[in-house]
């Protein structure tokens, strides 16, 4: 916060263009409007010229004709400009039609705008219980100590045995008004954060692109060492502290019982009287959506990203074979050149290294190959009867459709099933040569015409064991037995 670094954000920053711009009003409530509150990320030209357009005439009636003069095109335009930063323009792969999106510092001056606002409740008793709950799993999840652990974890389980104990006696300690509006209103805060956090971590991904794409164009080494730093960055981003903690956010909210129980929770919260009361945005209902929605446009842009990258290699490696083709034409246009006039003197000359002799006399002589003679013994059609032809039908033949009927069957009824599951149903009919149809099934990592999603996981962890009946070479019945690791189903 020096003097220095605050006057280069006045003169560079977007976010400050925007609060000392004289159009403020307009560009911060109608992108609010439009992409904030709806949680809209990508939106084409002419919708959003469209949108503007009737802001501009509804403007213009309450201020008059003089107050915006420019069109929605020219205003979209000069908001994306690289002076302004508000908007960011782009085109999608396949489309020849402009899209805009919010940058993150434009989001951060609304951001800011909208807390200038007075707020009719100001709760710091949830901040407070926050922080507190976050040094407290710091400090339980950095604790090296194991007595120490189970020190704590054996209070903190003495603590909800006592609560036990007074919610079956009839005490039962319930939030006031103050307390549930003072922790909803902080839940608003933070879930909108969530949303604005989105934006910069899909600009950070793009910076971080960029940086690469200027290495590739500056690049004047080895092509396994630009792929090698390429591929090192982009561990980079996975392994990132912004990486990993926007997989573990991804890999939270994927959980179907996770969004489940907050759909749960946020039915029950809003139907509280204190919280009704507050007259909420009627999105906070559906703000895990929202999140979901975010991320797997984040999710997108990154894998555009590597698509767009590999691109941008392939088109590398197809300029240097150009140039080596540019090359051999040079060479061949240079020989045909000197076709006709013959060059004076020795042009090239080869050293022998030794005298190369070849005597007549040591030419081996021919030698004719010796022709093997085939012996057919002559089968008598009298002795045919003696042949057992029956055994010519008694093949095997394992139907792998059938198999993968068992599978899908048993798939209706859960969402995975292990091996010994579908054979608990369907016993092995052709024992052995059956089971290995299986385990080619799992194998090949998808059961096909099983739906889209549907793949087989072996845990070598777990160990279970198959049984089947089968006859020894004399036809006595007898059991199989195979151990295998678990072998698992999944939609």
């Amino acid at each position: 916060m020096d003097h220095a670094t605050l006057a280069t954000l006045r003169e560079r920053h977007p976010a400050w263009r925007l609060l000392t711009s004289p159009h403020v009003p307009l560009v911060a409530s109608f992108l609010h409007r439009v992409f904030v509150a709806p949680n809209v990320r990508v939106m084409s030209e002419a919708n959003l010229a469209e949108a503007l357009e009737d802001e501009l005439y509804a403007l213009r009636e309450q201020l008059g004709a003089e107050a915006y003069p420019k069109s929605a095109a020219d205003y979209l335009t000069d908001w994306a400009s690289p002076d302004k930063g508000w908007l960011r323009r782009f085109y999608k792969p396949g489309t020849d039609e402009a899209q805009f999106d919010l940058t993150p510092a434009t989001e951060k001056a609304i951001a800011w705008l909208a807390s200038l606002t007075v707020r009719p409740f100001v709760g710091t008793e949830s901040r407070l219980l926050t922080l507190f709950a976050l040094l407290e799993q710091i400090s339980a999840g950095t604790e090296v100590d194991p007595v120490r652990r189970v020190e704590d974890l054996r209070r903190r389980r003495d603590a909800l045995d006592a609560e036990i104990a007074r919610v079956l006696a009839g005490e039962v300690p319930l939030l006031d008004d103050t307390a549930v509006k003072d922790r909803f209103l902080q839940f608003q805060q933070l879930a909108r954060e969530l949303l604005a956090d989105f934006r910069e971590v899909e600009y950070n991904f793009r910076q971080l692109d960029r940086r690469v794409r200027e290495k590739i164009a500056l690049w004047e080494g080895a092509k396994g060492a630009l792929l090698d730093e390429i591929m090192g960055e982009r561990d980079a981003i996975a392994d990132s502290d912004q990486g990993r903690s926007f997989r573990g956010f991804w890999d939270f909210l994927m959980s179907s019982q996770r969004q489940e129980a907050l759909s749960e929770h946020l039915d029950r919260v809003l139907a509280l009287p204190a919280v009704v009361a507050l007259e909420p945005d009627p999105r906070t209902r559906r703000v895990h959506h929202d999140w979901l929605a975010a991320g797997e446009h984040t999710q997108r842009t990154v894998a555009q990203l590597s698509q767009q990258l590999r691109r941008f290699l392939d088109d590398r490696v197809f300029l240097e074979h150009r140039r080596i083709l540019e090359l051999l034409h040079g060479i061949e246009s240079a020989a045909l050149a000197l076709r006709t006039t013959r060059p004076a003197g020795a042009v090239m000359t080869i050293d022998e290294m030794a005298a190369n002799l070849a005597l007549p006399l040591e030419r081996p002589l021919f030698k004719p190959g010796n022709r093997s003679r085939l012996a057919a013994p002559v089968v008598d059609d009298d002795a045919g009867g003696d042949i057992d032809t029956a055994r010519l039908f008694d093949q095997i033949v394992v139907d792998k459709a059938r198999l993968r009927g068992n599978i899908q069957r048993a798939l209706r009824r859960m969402e995975q099933v292990t091996l010994t599951q579908v054979l608990a149903d369907e016993p092995l009919q052709h024992g052995l040569a059956e089971l290995v149809a299986y385990l080619e099934l799992a194998h090949a990592g998808a059961v096909p015409d099983a739906g889209a999603g549907l793949r087989a996981v072996v845990d070598d962890s777990v160990t279970e064991s198959v049984c089947w009946q089968a006859a020894d070479s004399s036809g006595v019945p007898i059991e199989r037995r195979a151990r295998l690791p678990r072998v698992i189903y999944t939609r």
